[in-house]
């Protein structure tokens, strides 16, 4: 199915649909690997005129009424909820995501975030008045003083290729609800969808230069669209390796960062756990994304009453699960994004057998001519210090690793140099909160994989810097200003 598109071939730059000067390149059904349609290359001189539009349309943009860019966050939601049937399909098409991880996960949420900011929240509050006994010119007074959440200014918005909807929007939404102004520079795999979302905030009403959407495989994309002076904030979902990149380059001028990292989440299974319940939050690493998702709990840590039964349960899950098309009502496991990375996992779990771990479920490639498949796969008698449990293999790939009293899950747990999420399963609910405040993790399930998408979301150590989602995203797409006067 080809989805051959007039502006999606196009960058949108200073709300002009724009003829990209390095061509185009083809982007890849993951399940058939035909060519979904061509993405657009921008050169870099195009990066920068997207950031300098982007510079231009701030100051109007930033003075606009809240309740303004709130009404047009809300036409982009109903825009794209209206389009979710032809949105999802071609999410589909790029990323090998289900039919239902392409409605609800990607194309649903993408619009439910942009519903979410379009609700107005207070941007200042006033602070306690201040008695001093001398001012700055020596005379006794009160000192009155508000706090404003001003804009940050241009922000550039590197997303994943995961989720080409909900990621994106959750960047989007916020800085523009803020009075931010973006340039999106969504990830190479997958940015047709982007070019959608760019179509649906321009009849939205946005107006020309606040959002910018530019693509392309070089790499001076990227780093154009990250040192343009004219960019203020840059906003990152990816692996550590490439966020230290940009961190480094943001550092050289001060520019603001949120960091949205990797993660080698630990599930710290206790011997009084419900199995079954552990099993199913466990078991959405095969499932979810085909384990593309940097908050899967793909680190199982099993307190060794339990681990026997977890291992084998666990086994059963992966072997009921159907991998194959993901068109197909009864699939579960779709692809994974492209043939370089299915190789990427494969070699992690080969490494994982000769380090000395056990495969007891999936690693063998799945008999399909066609299609980036991977098996879900278990390894069992796994130890902290094997590459499958320290390395983020971000596929349907679990290691389970036995520990015997709580402290040593706690340690265990903390062993890594990521703190995405955490997870702990346990019948005594006081144990488990009190272990989950001992992770070093930004956050942790307790019992479950669901998330509540007000909570702060972020990372501690090299998962990430800074938390968004709700109103937290508010404050990370804002500077807090002070003013202060005498009473």
């Amino acid at each position: 199915m080809s989805f051959e598109g007039s502006d999606r071939q196009r960058l949108f730059v200073g709300g002009s649909w724009v003829e990209p000067d390095g061509g185009h390149y083809p982007v890849i059904d993951p399940a058939t690997e035909e060519t979904v349609g061509g993405a657009p290359e921008a050169s870099r001189d195009q990066v920068l005129a997207a950031c300098a539009a982007a510079r231009e349309a701030f100051g109007p943009w930033s003075r606009t009424a809240p309740e303004e860019r709130a009404a047009v966050l809300a036409r982009a939601a109903d825009i794209i909820h209206g389009h979710l049937g032809p949105y999802a399909e071609l999410a589909q098409a790029e990323t090998g995501a289900t039919t239902g991880t392409a409605r609800g996960m990607q194309v649903g949420v993408g619009a439910a975030r942009f519903r979410r900011y379009a609700r107005v929240e207070p941007a200042e509050w006033a602070v306690a008045p201040q008695i001093n006994d001398a001012g700055p010119m020596g005379k006794a007074g009160v000192m009155g003083a508000l706090a404003v959440r001003q804009p940050v200014g241009v922000v550039t918005c590197v997303t994943s290729y995961n989720n080409p909807w909900a990621n994106p929007a959750g960047k989007i939404a916020p800085a523009l609800a803020m009075g931010n102004t973006v340039v999106v520079k969504p990830a190479p795999q997958d940015p047709l969808s982007v070019y959608r979302m760019a179509e649906a905030l321009e009849a939205a009403g946005v107006p020309p230069g606040v959002v910018n959407v530019v693509s392309g495989r070089s790499v001076e994309v990227g780093e154009a669209a990250v040192s343009s002076p004219d960019v203020d904030m840059v906003s990152f979902t990816g692996s550590t390796a490439v966020g230290r990149r940009i961190a480094e380059a943001c550092g050289r001028d001060m520019k603001r960062q949120l960091m949205e990292l990797g993660g080698k989440g630990a599930a710290v299974v206790f011997d009084d756990a419900d199995i079954g319940s552990a099993v199913a939050g466990i078991g959405t690493t095969f499932s979810f994304y085909s384990g593309q998702i940097c908050t899967a709990p793909t680190r199982v840590l099993a307190q060794r009453g339990v681990y026997g039964r977890l291992v084998e349960q666990l086994a059963a899950y992966a072997g009921r699960l159907k991998v194959g098309d993901p068109r197909e009502a009864s699939t579960v496991v779709g692809p994974v994004i492209s043939a370089e990375h299915r190789d990427r996992v494969e070699s992690y779990v080969e490494t994982g057998r000769k380090e000395g771990a056990v495969v007891v479920a999936g690693g063998e490639r799945p008999p399909y001519e066609r299609g980036f498949y991977v098996a879900p796969t278990l390894l069992a008698d796994c130890t902290n210090d094997m590459r499958v449990a320290r390395e983020e293999i971000f596929g349907p790939v679990v290691c389970v690793i036995p520990f015997d009293d709580e402290e040593e899950g706690i340690a265990l747990a903390n062993d890594t140099e990521y703190g995405l999420i955490d997870y702990v399963w346990s019948g005594d609910v006081a144990r488990a909160f009190r272990v989950a405040r001992r992770l070093r993790a930004g956050g942790v399930g307790v019992n479950t994989v669901g998330r509540n998408m007000e909570a702060p979301f972020g990372g501690f150590k090299q998962s990430g810097v800074g938390r968004d989602v709700g109103s937290y995203a508010l404050h990370a797409y804002s500077e807090v200003q002070a003013i202060v006067w005498p009473g």
